[in-house]
């Protein structure tokens, strides 16, 4: 009998279990997409027995952790390029889309309300506006009180796929930025700066400082009541952050047109995307080093992409469009034992 699904923390981490007689899955990674796992496993257990632990660290940490073969699956925010596949004999694909969001804590402002262009947000960031009145900001927010009041920047050092999307975004908007920081999991921010490690330390030190401005996921944004602002996106229109904004930037990309998710989804073409839409992935040994193990975990991952639509929602992520969730199938359906003989499953085993 399948029992309820729990979470236990243990020490500094956190594992989701969701306890079952039957198989276990090992997973760690991107802390970005713990949620989105944790609810797909949940409600897989509702059916399946499975026990699933997952591991959220860093998307760096998923990498090392699937090629030492200590996990069942890596995950990671950023996908392999089609080389580092090839050397280490991944497949790398993506699970589901959400959003990176720029964050604010100024009185008197509600979701939405700042409104800011890409290149004001790097200047932000690059510590070259350090008011709110700040005369490019104000030209953005007719309407708008913003208080004389310093810009106080709070940024996480540790390595981390939402800093790589998030700074892969200012890249693309600012010249400078690019030429400057650039796009990394972990960047020299600029003097002047708070400098946290990890989301939990954002988040209070946030909202301890008026007039201060971060970024974090979008589940983040939600789940911790954070005030985001909207963003100008590539066609000049000012957006919110919401599931339709994601599914927008993802019809308008590389991913929807030709299936090739190792494209970014940042600053996308489309009057609804969000600037800042980015995927997340897991990776998985080309040849099973353990064939009952991964089918176990294909299984898992077929079902997720096939029914889990109503759990990936209440993660606040989106699901792939249907032609990029072709393409993952045919890659999960390749994976072959270490003779190269494919893996006996089926999706109808899981449905």
């Amino acid at each position: 009998m399948l029992s309820a699904f729990r979470i236990v923390i243990i020490a500094a981490s956190a594992l989701v279990t969701c306890a079952a007689q039957g198989a276990d899955i090992k997973g760690a990674g991107s802390f970005r997409a713990k949620p989105l796992y944790v609810v797909l496993a949940a409600a897989y257990a509702k059916s399946h027995p499975l026990t699933m632990a997952y591991q959220p660290s860093s998307s760096a940490d998923g990498v090392n952790q699937i090629k030492a073969s200590a996990v069942d699956f890596g995950a990671s925010d950023i996908p392999l390029t089609a080389d580092e596949r090839k050397a280490a004999h991944l497949l790398c694909v993506p699970t589901a889309i959400s959003g990176v969001v720029p964050v604010v804590n100024i009185a008197g402002v509600r979701n939405g309300q700042l409104k800011l262009s890409g290149d004001v947000l790097a200047d932000i960031f690059a510590r070259k506006i350090v008011k709110w009145n700040d005369p490019r900001v104000t030209a953005l927010n007719a309407g708008v009180k913003l208080p004389d009041q310093a810009i106080t920047v709070i940024a996480r050092t540790e390595s981390s796929g939402i800093t790589y999307n998030f700074t892969d975004y200012l890249s693309k908007v600012s010249k400078t930025w690019s030429a400057g920081s650039g796009r990394n999991l972990v960047i020299k921010w600029a003097e002047g700066i708070v400098p946290v490690k990890g989301h939990a330390a954002m988040v209070s030190a946030f909202r301890s400082t008026p007039g201060a401005i971060s970024f974090t996921d979008f589940h983040n944004v939600k789940e911790d009541n954070l005030t985001y602002a909207a963003l100008k996106n590539r066609d000049g229109k000012y957006v919110e952050p919401d599931a339709s904004s994601f599914s927008s930037a993802v019809r308008n990309s590389a991913w929807n047109k030709t299936a090739a998710y190792e494209d970014s989804l940042v600053d996308q073409a489309g009057a609804a995307s969000w600037p800042i839409t980015a995927g997340t992935f897991i990776m998985m040994p080309q040849k099973a080093r353990n064939p009952e193990q991964a089918i176990v975990t294909l299984k898992f991952f077929a079902w997720a992409f096939t029914a889990g639509e109503t759990a990936l929602a209440k993660s606040d992520f989106v699901k792939l469009p249907d032609n990029v969730q072709g393409r993952v199938f045919g890659e999960l359906a390749a994976v072959t034992d270490n003779a190269g003989v494919p893996l006996h499953w089926s999706l109808a085993d899981v449905l």
